[in-house]
């Protein structure tokens, strides 16, 4: 059991990661003295320095200060990392070896889960989205929650939300068995498409890891799962569970898709009765399965239908996430974090079939040497699919090189001859505005960094 009864100050190794960055701002809401370090500043860290929080990007600890520095003061400190930070990590090693108490951010979160309502989301893909749609559907309502998010919120431009509700919503990590963590009210599983298998070892390990997080919800919990899926996941004694899609008999099924303009119309079929003609601006229609499941947790925890319909046409979609950063005629870009062959498919259906027939030019970078190796051939299958591709390397994260693993794995088995290898600092450099009608940036990693200078070109060029 973790106790921070004592603790004056909380070290955040990884700071900057998105999840580490709510975690941290949970602490500093909690009045602990919070500091931190990454490798690189990002608007993460510089919202977190806004709010008095010292960051060091040297991996040393003689950048320590205060109490953070001070080894006879280590009963009042907790460190806290995240597993993307290297095991030779200088300030790791240093608050290791002086006997600090140390904890990985599951850990952490876990603590955090035992102590209240988990809204637990898992999936290999989607877990952001839906959380982010199931605490705003929460947020929106009576029933209030509290959330640590994956990605920015657009309606509350936070990972993190507060509340006075004994709900809190949280991503539920397959990386490094990070779930097995958590002991949710209600958890949801989106997907199980192989992914991790640097620790898994096949998808089979990895769909026995899922079961096991799902073992782990209380008993008169609640398993909310995508029918797609169903037959794979292993409904725990004492836990009720519901299925959501647009297959027949579902639980909480997804009928009379219309698209009228830039609004989707549906309807939703549950437990209790059918929500008619929900009106849903955000786009994709993968994002309709995404809004059922969050639809499914709300509706459990109490949030009534006139809270739904309107909480679901005011949501605004998450950073990176079919993030439409310009939209005209003329030109429209686009900020996707996908970075799993099945999150590009997804997201490249939904740009076609929400901009149909325009012209799709992606730039792509993968993410991890690891994941590249194996999805090589599916990343090439899927960006085949777009009409012109720009690949840059590979980021690397927690990863050290691969011998032979680059983008040129990729790039060699794309069938598409409107393709190009480039480095990041190439572009936006390289890219021809007036030859662009739909363009994509799509990776987990630093190609975020791209997604302002393109915009400023594109938005200086066309005169916006």
């Amino acid at each position: 059991m973790i106790d921070f009864k004592n603790t004056e100050g909380i070290y955040f190794i990884g700071i900057g990661g998105i999840g580490m960055s709510a975690l941290a701002l949970y602490f500093i809401h909690g009045g602990y003295i919070v500091s931190g370090y990454d490798r690189t500043a990002t608007e993460l860290t510089t919202t977190l320095s806004g709010k008095g929080c010292d960051i060091t990007y040297i991996d040393d600890p003689g950048q320590l200060n205060g109490i953070f520095s001070q080894p006879d003061r280590k009963e009042k400190v907790t460190v806290i990392y995240t597993p993307a930070i290297p095991p030779d990590s200088r300030i790791l090693s240093f608050f290791r070896e002086k006997g600090y108490k140390v904890y990985k951010r599951s850990e952490v979160l876990g603590a955090i889960s035992e102590n209240t309502d988990t809204l637990a989301v898992a999936g290999t893909h989607g877990k952001t989205t839906v959380s982010t749609m199931t605490a705003h559907l929460l947020k929106q309502s009576h029933v209030d929650c509290s959330a640590f998010l994956g990605g920015i919120s657009k309606n509350y431009d936070t990972n993190l939300l507060l509340g006075n509700s004994r709900y809190t919503v949280m991503e539920a990590d397959e990386f490094d068995r990070s779930f097995h963590r958590l002991t949710p009210l209600i958890a949801v599983v989106t997907s199980l498409d192989p992914d991790h298998l640097d620790i898994y070892g096949d998808r089979q390990s990895m769909v026995t890891a899922y079961n096991e997080f799902c073992a782990r919800i209380r008993k008169g919990g609640k398993l909310i799962v995508s029918s797609r899926i169903r037959d794979e996941i292993i409904e725990p004694v004492g836990v009720e569970c519901y299925t959501y899609g647009t297959e027949p008999g579902t639980d909480y099924q997804i009928t009379g898709i219309t698209k009228d303009s830039d609004t989707y119309r549906f309807s939703i079929d549950t437990p209790s009765g059918t929500i008619e003609d929900l009106h849903f601006v955000f786009p994709g229609r993968i994002n309709i399965e995404n809004l059922a499941a969050a639809i499914a947790v709300a509706q459990i925890c109490g949030v009534n239908e006139k809270e739904i319909r309107k909480a679901v046409l005011l949501f605004r979609g998450v950073k990176r996430r079919f993030d439409i950063r310009i939209k005209r005629n003329d030109i429209v870009y686009i900020d996707d974090y996908a970075h799993h062959p099945e999150e590009i498919n997804a997201c490249i259906a939904s740009v076609k079939e929400y901009f149909s027939g325009r012209k799709i030019t992606g730039i792509f970078q993968p993410h991890l040497f690891s994941r590249t190796a194996e999805h090589a051939q599916g990343f090439a299958r899927i960006l085949d699919k777009l009409d012109e591709v720009i690949l840059l390397p590979i980021y690397p994260a927690r990863e050290k090189p691969l011998e032979g693993v680059t983008s040129q794995l990729i790039y060699d088995r794309m069938n598409l001859e409107n393709k190009r290898l480039l480095k990041k600092e190439e572009i936006p450099g390289a890219l021809d505005i007036d030859a662009l009608d739909i363009l994509l940036t799509i990776g987990a990693g630093d190609i975020d960094t791209l997604v302002k200078p393109i915009e400023e070109k594109i938005r200086k060029e066309k005169g916006i």
